[in-house]
């Protein structure tokens, strides 16, 4: 038994020394960068009702909750997203609020996955929220912020991919799709099978010119480009509007100057169903699944009881520092420790000496001199 209780549970794990210097510095360069755009910290539980998470609200499968009973019989879930949390809060504390405001988080989201596929079940997350601005200039905003936070943290190398959920809609709505069958092939197209998406449509017998649109969205990705060949491919208003966005919002991120880390796919659809426009997701070598997940929510508040539009993104911070140590990234304004060794005859001198350094600042380990090479003399 005892051998059992020093391991953890699948899909978790430790996280000290030298590992956890660097995620709290990255945690901290993230949150500077996100702060300086105007976001204030928020925090919320890190377990709530179940109706939070539930399946109208578009969020994980209840199969994939951690659940848990009250004392009075309530249901409650450990968080496996913030931002239904952050919906809810703002909801509650901002009903009354008609100007734009702005949350960023940290926290552990936990998520009760039975194929782990190397994902681990608890990790840490940080993003930010901006409630009340429906325009293209918020959209804009969170990719540009998210782009310099990652810059700041350390990471160069990585590419934030955008595409806006009300181009596929469009297609779906003029193919006659129900809901049902459009959330299924939106799973097959966003996980890039192509034979499952046509084998789809052909039992649900859509029509020649509607399938080959559909299917037609997977291969719509890559560089602005390809936003024009995306609009002569459709002739439904609501994909074209679509498009029309991208293209303002890629107007903005130029003005920010980013647009070399920036691509497009309208393929990508996910699998959270609050998403209503925008989505974006960051890749980055050494990890095989998106640092960064984003999008806009705009009818999410609604189910609280406060109508308004949003936007947010949350960076995965445990594949972050994943991506960075396989790429050798330097994280710059890790601490290091000062070690000050004592003898029984010096040892006031010294513990001076170490409230001096510890007073400009400095971390100081005080050890008797018997430690001072390494090893118990």
């Amino acid at each position: 038994m005892s051998k059992k209780l020093v391991h953890t549970p699948e899909g978790v794990r430790d996280i000290y020394g030298d590992e956890k210097a660097r995620k709290t510095v990255v945690e901290r360069l993230l949150h500077e960068k996100i702060k300086g755009y105007g976001y204030r910290d928020i925090q919320t539980p890190t377990f709530e009702f179940f109706d939070v998470f539930s399946k109208e609200v578009g969020t994980t499968p209840s199969k994939e909750l951690y659940k848990f009973f009250d004392k009075d019989g309530n249901t409650l879930v450990l968080r496996p997203d913030f931002t239904p949390s952050i919906a809810r809060c703002a909801a509650k504390y901002f009903m009354e609020e008609n100007v734009p405001i702005r949350f960023c988080y940290q926290g552990n989201t936990f998520t009760n996955t039975s194929n782990l596929q190397g994902k681990l079940k608890e990790v840490t997350q940080m993003g930010a929220e901006l409630i009340g601005d429906d325009s293209v200039q918020a959209d804009a905003e969170m990719i540009a912020m998210t782009i310099e936070a990652l810059y700041h943290a350390g990471l160069s190398d990585f590419q934030i991919s955008v595409g806006n959920l009300e181009y596929f809609k469009g297609i779906c709505a003029e193919a006659g799709l129900d809901e049902e069958t459009e959330l299924e092939l939106r799973e097959y197209i966003s996980g890039k099978n192509y034979f499952g998406a046509e084998e789809l449509l052909e039992r649900t017998h859509v029509n020649r010119k509607d399938k080959e649109q559909l299917l037609k969205v997977s291969e719509l990705f890559g560089t602005a480009a390809i936003l024009s060949e995306a609009k002569k491919a459709v002739s439904n208003t609501r994909s074209k509007n679509a498009i029309d966005r991208l293209e303002k919002v890629y107007q903005v991120l130029c003005d920010y100057g980013v647009e070399k880390y920036v691509s497009f796919d309208l393929g990508m659809l996910s699998k959270y169903n609050y998403y209503t426009g925008i989505i974006f997701k960051g890749y980055t070598y050494g990890v095989g699944d998106a640092i960064v997940k984003g999008g806009r929510y705009d009818n999410l508040l609604r189910r609280f009881g406060k109508k308004a539009p949003a936007i947010g993104f949350v960076i995965v911070i445990d594949d972050l520092l994943a991506a960075m140590n396989r790429q050798g990234a330097v994280i710059s304004g890790i601490e290091s420790y000062v070690k000050l060794y004592y003898a029984p005859t010096n040892f006031k001198e010294m513990l001076q000496e170490a409230k001096g350094l510890r007073a400009a600042g400095k971390n100081v380990e005080l050890l008797p001199q018997s430690y001072e090479n390494g090893e118990l003399r």
